[in-house]
């Protein structure tokens, strides 16, 4: 089974151009999942969607996505408003105010958290929220797991953007999934940029982003001393692929441009191939 992700797609922000830049970049991670060779079997969409939580922004995030031809399973981020997002993506189950569900895949569940708390840039996860993640979790600890949400829970030394490991939220989060053995990964966005992290046990990944990525600058940052620093950068959009098969997970990414080709699986190539075919056998 192969698992698509895209994130922060931050559609609308030139509001009223609907062939601003994110769109563009967005409808080319998607003609690379659906024409190029990993075409998934289904895509998470892990938040930040709506770069003002318009409803304008939504309507044409929802079009693009539709030309998905497997199913979008979405979530909400920072930049996102409820309301608006479950006008446009009626299918995803509102809970208890909040927008989180599972997905049940063929030896795989999916549990789809909400950390949108509005007016934060970070992330939230109220009592509310870890009741029901801690529910979810204890209902099924034998199905392999993996939590979709858009605030990773670390600190990626982003000094910017990165949150604290000790924020209340993050406490609140870690207790939830404390003793869940069948917890295979976490996946998130928000850092617009590919990150690994072993984080209590668990291994959690950031998918870069469709629209414009973060300058990789781990340096201390003071908010009152401006320094000019690079903090957006114009990286290709990015996607990540996760690969489910013999009750392994494993995480690639990838950007959606075109590659140069430097060797092709010809004649010249055969014998490489062969061998390690072989190797593989033995």
């Amino acid at each position: 089974m192969l698992i698509a992700q895209i994130t922060d797609l931050h559609v609308g922000f030139v509001p009223g151009d609907p062939d601003e830049p994110n769109c563009q970049r967005l409808a080319t991670v998607l003609a690379t999942l659906i024409d190029g060779p990993n075409r998934p079997d289904l895509l998470m969409v892990t938040g930040d969607i709506a770069d003002n939580g318009d409803e304008d922004s939504y309507a044409r995030a929802a079009t693009i996505l539709a030309r998905c031809p497997f199913p979008v399973y979405p979530c909400l981020g920072n930049h996102d408003d409820r309301r608006h997002f479950s006008r446009y993506f009626p299918q995803v189950p509102f809970r208890d105010g909040f927008v989180h569900y599972t997905v049940r895949l063929d030896g795989l569940r999916l549990i789809v958290l909400d950390t949108l708390e509005p007016g934060r840039h970070g992330g939230g996860f109220c009592a509310t929220r870890a009741s029901w993640l801690r529910a979810q979790l204890d209902a099924d600890r034998d199905t392999p797991t993996v939590i979709v949400m858009h605030h990773p829970p670390f600190d990626a030394g982003i000094a910017w953007m990165s949150g604290g490991v000790d924020e209340p939220w993050v406490r609140r989060f870690k207790a939830a999934i404390e003793g869940h053995g069948q917890l295979r990964a976490i996946w998130c966005g928000h850092l617009h940029r590919p990150i690994a992290a072993a984080w209590h046990g668990v291994t959690v990944t950031v998918c870069p982003a469709s629209a414009a990525q973060l300058a990789l600058d781990l340096r201390p940052i003071d908010p009152e001393l401006p320094d000019d620093r690079p903090m957006i950068v114009a990286d290709p959009p990015g996607y990540a692929l996760h690969r489910w098969q013999d009750n392994q997970l494993v995480s690639l990414f990838d950007t959606a441009e075109a590659h140069g080709t430097l060797a092709r699986f010809d004649a010249g190539l055969q014998p490489l191939v062969r061998h390690l075919a072989q190797e593989r056998g033995a």
